[in-house]
């Protein structure tokens, strides 16, 4: 994971700073040399420090203290020196530690077009293997270069630098240190009063100096000559790529987005030719936005402004660039998220009835012309906020899920697909990456989401009316049919509108018994519901959904009342799974997991033991255990994880399930009567996975308890055979002893 930002948790939890040589070392604040003279270390009386990471100014108001932004809300990142040489043909550049791939060098001569590469790419062709810490290559003579360092929040800055005429080398520091998570050290040079602390290993030091010794006398920092933040930053032939994956944003190429030399041509790789439909009044805009589900209409308030439509349009271009270039190839409808419409005089009455006194703004409607979300700003300041990756589409969405469940609630007349349709809507959000995202400054320029708060009981009240009312359907509504699956599974309305965590309850126990009613009809409409809108619908098999509910609310099983009660509803539910015969691997695996949680009141396993017997006689015995195991695996639903995790995975569980379910016959003598059928799951276990140690151990001893001596001591001599390194000392040292008491007589 590439870190953007020094943090303080990450660089001193559980780290110890040792300084060595200390004879010398001073009181006092010292300045580092390497890393953009930005970060300061204050060695403090009573052998405490300080290391200061970011200075400027600030402002004190009334009782707030402010700090202040630079000019023009710029930043120059880059720290830039010059070598001269009028004899050098071309010009090197060192760039120290270049630890992020957000970075990118241009070149430029006169008035051409600039030349951009990524300065990770640079670096895999001239240190492939990645040797060393700093980055060296040569570039030809020019008179302009940009850096520009590409932040994950969209937005890029673009700093513009003339070279002299008689540069030969270029060494660019930036001013965001990056250290590893390693122990630090620190050493003082007494000749050059340089204090260095590194990793242990003592590569790649930052250097301080005492801010009182000469050496710091201030040098006249290089400047750019121009300097830009822009959104949305690109090039020719650059790549539509993360920015940062660690940290789940995304920066979408957009070929009109500003760049810095308007010569520069359109990028040459491909884009769907996508079009957005600009409506001319208002009304149009929110009935062609209402007949997609997934869009909100944008609504742009500028009419001081001369050049808003230009503006305007100049926007909805990039808009169209942008999203052709999600889609690639095709119409996607996942990354067509946004309509727009510019407002004229004939809106003036709407915004006046909606009370939107705000000159510019910036508005977001749903399909029905509900106001969503205002800025109070104009469309330049907010237009990184309509990138598909940007956090406000989720925002907006949960903020329309609030507001349709609660009309819905209101309205007397709502039918039964509305009161689906809203809780559908619910079920479906996608987790906001800022869970907290309601701005509560009324005046803030951001944008303020329209709050909606409903009453949790009552939601809870009208959902057991609609279970209810559906229990006697001869035909699934797959629509209600996700939205259940969903809530069964702790991700539904009630997580995404509460936020909150539940064990299922009387109503999601009806609803369990509508799936498998409907399970066939679920079955085969699932392929077609999911392709209708694979960007939203997601159902696998009915079983498999339910059994994975029932194994995410094990909890439920627990001490008192209502553990009672829910440890008899999931048995039921399981068995009437197993007896409809529609039980598949994840169904079994889940009942088999809950099942071995439960103890007879002896002590013993039996209801567990007789259950996994019935499966392993009907599904995994036979004369090619291998062909029966592959079989089953490629008929695994797409939603089942072994479908992910693989065969060898699939594989290890049964074999593991076999051991686990013959070990407890060996522990508890209870379970005495299965001795036989426990050495026929073991025997099975060994033939998947051979000559595994622990599963010999198990086997010998089901041996010996039934009488089976010689055949006891040759099986666990293999286990002893067999034992490795990966097996724990005590364990191994136990089928050690085993064998011994075999041998002697006192097992």
């Amino acid at each position: 994971m590439r870190n953007f930002i020094w943090s303080l948790s990450l660089l001193f939890a559980g780290i110890s700073t040792s300084f060595a040589q200390t004879n010398g070392i001073e009181k006092g604040t010292y300045l580092s040399t390497n890393k953009g003279g930005k970060i300061k270390l204050n060695l403090l009386e009573d052998n405490k420090y300080e290391l200061v990471f970011y200075s400027g100014g600030y402002e004190i108001k009334g009782d707030s203290l402010v700090f202040l932004k630079g000019t023009n809300n710029t930043v120059n990142r880059f720290d830039l020196s010059f070598v001269k040489d009028k004899k050098a043909a071309k010009v090197k550049i060192k760039f120290l530690n270049p630890s992020y791939y957000s970075f990118y060098l241009g070149t430029q001569k006169g008035s051409e077009s600039v030349q951009y590469q990524k300065l990770s790419d640079i670096k895999a062709k001239v240190d492939p293997e990645y040797l060393k810490t700093d980055l060296d290559f040569e570039i030809d003579k020019t008179d302009f270069l940009y850096l520009v360092y590409e932040d994950y929040d969209g937005k890029s800055d673009v700093n513009k630098y003339a070279l002299p005429k008689d540069v030969s080398e270029v060494i660019i520091n930036y001013d965001m240190a990056v250290l590893s998570d390693l122990n630090l050290i620190g050493s003082f040079d007494k000749k050059t009063k340089e204090l260095k602390i590194s990793d242990q290993y003592g590569k790649d030091p930052l250097v301080f100096i005492n801010e009182k010794e000469e050496k710091l006398a201030k040098v006249q920092a290089i400047v750019p000559v121009e300097t830009q933040i822009i959104p949305n930053w690109t090039y020719p032939g650059k790549e539509n790529t993360s920015i940062n994956d660690d940290f789940g944003s995304d920066v979408v190429i957009d070929s009109a987005a500003a760049v810095v030399d308007a010569a520069i041509a359109p990028p040459a790789y491909t884009r769907y030719d996508f079009k957005l439909k600009i409506e001319n009044s208002l009304k149009k805009a929110i009935e062609s936005t209402k007949m997609a589900s997934n869009k909100f209409l944008v609504v742009v308030v500028d009419s001081k402004n001369k050049t808003a439509k230009e503006g305007f349009d100049a926007f909805v271009k990039e808009q169209e660039t942008q999203t052709g270039y999600n889609m690639y190839d095709s119409y996607n409808a996942l990354y067509d998220t946004y309509n727009y419409y510019l407002a004229g005089a004939d809106d003036k009455k709407w915004l006046k009835n909606n009370k939107i006194t705000n000159d510019p703004c910036v508005l977001v409607l749903n399909g029905n012309g509900d106001l969503l979300a205002v800025a109070k700003s104009d469309l330049t300041t907010q237009q990184y906020q309509f990138g598909y990756y940007n956090d406000l589409y989720r925002k907006l969405q949960k903020a329309n899920a609030f507001l349709s469940i609660d009309k819905v609630l209101k309205n007397k007349k709502a039918s039964d697909v509305d009161l689906i349709a809203a809780f559908n809507k619910a079920a479906l959000l996608e987790a906001s990456y800022d869970s907290d995202y309601w701005v509560s400054d009324s005046n803030s320029t951001e944008f303020v989401i329209e709050k909606t708060v409903l009453d949790q009981k009552v939601v809870a009240q009208t959902w057991k009316k609609l279970i209810e009312a559906h229990q006697k359907d001869k035909a699934v509504n797959m629509f209600l049919a996700e939205t259940i699956i969903k809530e069964i599974k702790n991700q539904g309305f009630t997580k995404q509108l509460f936020n909150q965590d539940r064990i299922l309850n009387d109503t999601d126990f009806l609803s369990i018994d509508y799936l498998l009613k409907h399970f066939d009809d679920i079955e085969n409409n699932k392929v077609a519901f999911n392709n209708s809108a694979p960007e939203i619908h997601n159902i696998g098999s009915a079983v498999s959904e339910v059994s994975n509910a029932l194994q995410q609310n094990i909890y439920a099983s627990q001490d008192g009342l209502t553990g009672e009660m829910n440890k008899e509803k999931i048995n039921s539910v399981y068995k009437k799974i197993i007896a409809s015969g529609k039980g598949n691997f994840d169904a079994y695996r889940n009942y088999f997991y809950y099942l071995s949680q439960l103890e007879d009141q002896d002590g013993s396993n039996t209801n567990y033991l007789k259950e996994f017997n019935a499966y392993f006689d009907n599904t995994l015995a036979g004369a090619s255990p291998i062909e029966k195991l592959d079989a089953i695996f490629g008929g695994l639903d797409s939603s089942s994880s072994y479908s992910y995790d693989g065969w060898s995975s699939f594989k290890l569980y049964h074999s593991d399930i076999c051991n686990n379910a013959a070990w407890t016959v060996v522990l508890k003598p209870q379970n005495s009567n299965f001795i036989k059928d426990a050495i026929k799951w073991s025997e099975y276990s060994l033939v998947i996975s051979k000559n595994n140690p622990y599963y010999l151990d198990t086997l010998a001893q089901l041996y010996y308890k039934e009488g089976q001596k010689d055949k006891a001591i040759a099986t666990q001599t293999l286990a002893v055979k067999y034992l490795s390194v990966t097996v724990e000392e005590e364990t191994a040292q136990n089928i050690k002893d085993v064998l011994a008491k075999m041998q002697n007589g006192t097992y």
